[in-house]
């Protein structure tokens, strides 16, 4: 009895023993990194809208693999982006149509087999198109979340979700993104102010000194350009708002342009008299800190726009087809100048109109925003 007392005694304080190495061996394997991919393929200011969602994903989950598939016409903004483990830059206007079936087949074959190589657990389709959400499908994420098909812009990109979440009637599509990314990751709320993680170097910070040192201290920027025609507020009224802040503020405006944009530059141009608005030309990231210099920007619904926005300059926003509680600034104090009395804007999203009267707003109107968001800046 004593012996196999003893023997039972030994066994128990051997498998204890072994447990409490197997314990041990298995807390000391590193764990797998959950490795989650963004979709937001386009255009800049989707882009930058989706920024914050990213940088709070990061805080909140240190050790994810992050990837971002992107159209590779955008992607300038993310290059360099230490927040992101792998950018996935996609040819987007080669899988148009336009090609031999063979050549599309190894086109897409090409283009997805170096998003699949990564082997995404989770991906987030903010974009909510066919388009983002069939690439959510290829990349071989066995779980793909998106929105409801209530809050789709095309609703049929349902069927490549494994999962959905529904959101709240104008919602911002900040935090649309954000209340996506909680939901599918299951990570807690975002709160406070949203950060917009953009990476710049010397070379993009030494370009925005030099157009600030040849408008001088006290400058704002003026941006008559926009992705649709019906955003665009007349490129004369630009020139003709640089002449009324000038005399009455005593600020130089600089009036900024990026490719194909130079007439509308210089249409605003012609139009200021005052001898002292200049026209510069920088690049993406060069605008973002260029624009942390300005006292003020002014513009439509475009990605320099919310370029801004997310430099922390004060912004006066012109918004015609489109919504400033969807698009425009999170920030109470910049102001939106925009025809609330028309029904035709209820719904709109027109990029061609034969009634175009959303954007025909008088210089007045739009001055006199400029010189209340000035004056709150200095408060």
């Amino acid at each position: 009895m004593q012996a196999g007392s003893l023997r039972s005694s030994h066994s128990r304080h051997v498998s204890l023993r072994s447990s409490r190495v197997f314990d041990f061996f298995f807390q000391t394997l590193p764990l797998k990194r959950l490795k989650i991919l963004f979709v937001k393929l386009s255009s800049i200011g989707d882009i930058v809208h989706a920024l914050p969602t990213l940088a709070h994903v990061r805080k909140m989950l240190p050790d994810a693999e992050i990837g971002w598939a992107v159209d590779a016409r955008y992607a300038e903004i993310l290059r360099g982006n230490g927040l992101i483990d792998h950018l996935v830059e996609i040819d987007m206007r080669s899988l148009r149509g336009g090609k031999v079936i063979e050549e599309m087949f190894l086109d897409i074959g090409k283009q997805f087999g170096s998003l699949r190589k990564h082997k995404f657990d989770i991906a987030l389709d903010m974009q909510g198109l066919l388009k983002s959400a069939t690439l959510a499908k290829f990349s071989g994420a066995g779980k793909r979340w998106g929105f409801a098909k209530k809050d789709l812009r095309e609703p049929a990109s349902r069927i490549f979700y494994t999962n959905t979440v529904g959101v709240e009637p104008q919602t911002h599509v900040i935090k649309r993104n954000a209340v996506l990314a909680v939901e599918a990751l299951n990570i807690k709320k975002q709160h406070g102010d949203f950060e917009f993680p953009i990476f710049t170097n010397d070379e993009h910070k030494m370009e925005a000194a030099a157009i600030a040192e040849k408008a001088g201290q006290n400058f704002v920027i003026l941006n008559p350009a926009g992705g649709w025609v019906t955003k665009l507020w007349q490129p004369e009224k630009y020139g003709e708002l640089a002449d009324a802040i000038f005399k009455k503020l005593g600020m130089v405006s600089v009036v900024v342009s990026g490719q194909n944009e130079d007439e509308l530059a210089e249409k605003a141009l012609a139009n200021s008299h005052n001898g002292k608005t200049i026209v510069a030309k920088p690049s993406l990231k060069g605008f973002y800190e260029l624009a942390k210099f300005a006292r003020l920007y002014v513009g439509g619904d475009t990605g320099p726009t919310h370029i801004a926005i997310a430099a922390g300059t004060p912004v006066v926003g012109i918004f015609g087809p489109t919504e400033w509680w969807r698009n425009g600034s999170l920030n109470p104090n910049d102001i939106c100048v925009e025809r609330n009395e028309i029904g035709c804007r209820i719904d709109c999203h027109r990029r061609t109109c034969s009634n175009w009267i959303c954007m025909d707003i008088d210089v007045e109107t739009v001055f006199d925003a400029v010189n209340r968001r000035v004056s709150a800046a200095r408060t």
